[in-house]
């Protein structure tokens, strides 16, 4: 995110936006690639109550948090455009805050990728999965990206 020093994230994550809220899709590829055409929005203090839940050592994804809050909601899928900007607020929000920590370095993108947008970026999100035992792996020559090996193995169960 641009000028992170000049924005209240803990604002953001407390402005609730009108949400939570479903639409209606009426594309008809977005409904085939979703399984549906109930999408669900959920707020972005939502997403740091279910980053605060994952313990050491283990690891969630964005997508595994919208299928939960789709689950939980009734949707057919989260939003998924909102849901990844929603993470790096509750990640950016934390480092804001002198307590109340979220554990955002837990929370990967899609097939345990590292995310560059949270604070430090890839080495701080990579320095800190190191020292809960989580091995980084990099794939890539010229689009160098960065994952956390069998990240499958560390998945916690948001049920």
């Amino acid at each position: 995110m641009a000028n992170e020093n000049k924005k209240d994230f803990n604002a953001m994550l407390h402005d609730n936006k009108d949400m939570p809220k479903f639409q209606t899709i009426t594309d008809q590829k977005s409904i085939e690639k979703y399984g549906g055409n109930n999408m669900y929005f959920a707020p972005p203090i939502d997403y740091d109550q279910i980053m605060k839940k994952i313990p050491f050592g283990k690891v969630t994804t964005v997508g595994k948090i919208r299928e939960h809050f789709a689950k939980l909601s009734g949707a057919d899928f989260t939003e998924p455009i909102t849901a990844g900007i929603f993470v790096s607020i509750a990640a950016w929000a934390s480092v804001q805050r002198s307590t109340d920590e979220t554990p955002y370095w837990r929370t990967l993108k899609a097939n345990g990728e590292l995310n560059a947008k949270y604070p430090g970026g890839i080495e701080a999100q990579k320095e800190k999965l190191e020292a809960e035992g989580h091995t980084i792996i990099q794939k890539g020559r010229k689009n160098v990206r960065y994952y956390v090996k069998d990240y499958e193995h560390f998945l916690f169960d948001l049920q």
